[in-house]
């Protein structure tokens, strides 16, 4: 059994990561880390874990344990791991943006190196991964549909737009994240800022190639419901569809969560699994990939199970077949 711990188990990632570890067939949550609920029921705040867990928020971080899960905001693993020391024996997955991009993935203050946990990009390199990076949401919804055209050379100019749940903004309430605002309400945000946009093309010129130059433009969407997301990337090719359907299919034959389908995709599809989904359209020389995940899972939690799953050994599925939300 794979003894874990998990840092900041009261938020959404955390609360995912718990919902999948605890009935995990080779895993045992050692402690649940969290300052604010030290003390209470795991199901106080998580409430619909009452009669799955009896587990108890920790205010101790404990070092008895093989995986550290790092269920923490932005900016705030590298402190923690800075403030409390972890041993070196213990592996770790990080939810957060600390330590994608490459400037980050070496860290001499807390002497580690962090390994990009994209299982369909990295597959090999996070098997004898030490660290792991858990990549962003859509981040992973993006790179996706984009890595079997950066394979082929294809990629150029992309304009890319998507929407997500409000669960993506966190378990904090916001002026943006109440019922009342997004209720019957879509809103574009960080308009061609967005911070997934350095991890996406890191991982686009892995395969492309450090010396090409394309552009990548994305507008990323609020939306009015709770979890899931859903993108549609459009680059110019002059391939046709027959031609490209091949190149996406070979690239994902050995990575059992990612799908490919001929006919239209949705988020009922994906939400509660750990699966994406891929499809390719087509209009003269523009070419629209629609992929569309589940931010908590695939996007998320369920990805950093599905690292850690590879980090030790086990079959890359385990835990993870997740029944679809289908109505």
């Amino acid at each position: 059994m794979i003894n874990v711990g998990i840092i900041g188990g009261a938020g959404y990632t955390g609360g995912e990561l718990i919902r999948l570890l605890i009935n995990h067939p080779e895993v045992h949550i050692g402690y649940i880390h969290s300052r604010s609920n030290a003390g209470k029921y795991v199901y106080e705040v998580h409430k619909d874990l009452i009669g799955d867990t009896d587990l108890k928020f920790s205010g101790e971080v404990l070092q008895d344990i093989d995986c550290l899960f790092l269920c923490l905001g932005h900016g705030e693993s590298t402190k923690f791991l800075q403030e409390e020391p972890v041993k070196d024996s213990i592996k770790i997955i990080d939810l957060a943006n600390d330590f994608r991009l490459r400037k980050d993935n070496v860290q001499a203050a807390i002497n580690r190196t962090f390994v990009y946990g994209l299982p369909e990009l990295n597959k090999d390199a996070i098997k004898s991964a030490q660290n792991i990076a858990n990549p962003g949401c859509f981040a992973t919804t993006i790179q996706l549909g984009l890595l079997p055209l950066a394979k082929a050379g294809l990629l150029k100019d992309i304009y890319t737009t998507g929407i997500t749940g409000s669960t993506g903004a966190g378990q904090s309430l916001s002026a943006t994240s109440h019922f009342s605002w997004r209720a019957n309400n879509i809103q574009a945000y960080k308009t061609l800022t967005h911070q997934h946009l350095g991890e996406i093309g890191e991982s686009l010129h892995q395969l492309q190639g450090d010396d090409t130059d394309f552009d990548l433009s994305f507008v990323p969407w609020r939306g009015d419901f709770t979890r899931g997301i859903f993108v549609s990337s459009t680059v110019t090719t002059d391939l046709a569809l027959e031609e490209l359907y091949p190149l996406f299919e070979d690239f994902y034959k050995d990575h059992p969560f990612t799908q490919v389908s001929k006919t239209s995709v949705f988020l009922k599809q994906v939400v509660n699994t750990n699966k994406a989904v891929i499809h390719l359209e087509k209009a003269g020389n523009k070419l629209v990939v629609h992929s569309a995940l589940d931010n908590l899972l695939k996007g998320a939690s369920g990805q950093a199970v599905h690292n850690m799953n590879l980090v030790f050994g086990l079959e890359e599925t385990l835990g993870l077949r997740l029944k679809p939300a289908a109505f």
